[in-house]
């Protein structure tokens, strides 16, 4: 935005030599403004598949004793849970082992 800027002003108002200041001004702004954009884009780890659900919770649908299925954000999984637990409890899932989530009770 701010070379477009820098472009209309150089062109439309600003006299013959302070046009190229004006672009240059407006050159280095736009290159700083990519360059926070890439710093800004890689300040985090991107999380995705696995790693997301862990320390995540999940509803109990069938009964884990100690195999059963959860659901977690609307997909359902295959469940391990060495404690147990009943359908409609909340779970923590602590681990993966494969496709299989790991989960443990929340205390309630």
């Amino acid at each position: 935005m701010l070379l477009i800027t820098a472009i209309v002003l150089a062109f439309f108002f600003v006299p013959a030599p302070w046009n190229a200041v004006v672009l240059a001004i407006g050159l280095v702004g736009e290159a700083g403004e990519v360059l926070f954009g890439i710093w800004y884009g890689r300040r985090r780890i991107a999380l995705a598949g696995a790693r997301t659900m862990v320390g995540a919770t999940a509803r109990v649908v069938e009964a884990c004793c100690p195999n059963g299925r959860v659901s977690y954000k609307g997909e359902r999984w295959i469940a391990s849970c060495a404690e147990g637990a009943g359908v409609g409890e909340r779970v923590r899932v602590g681990s993966l082992n494969g496709l299989t989530l790991v989960v443990e009770r929340i205390d309630q």
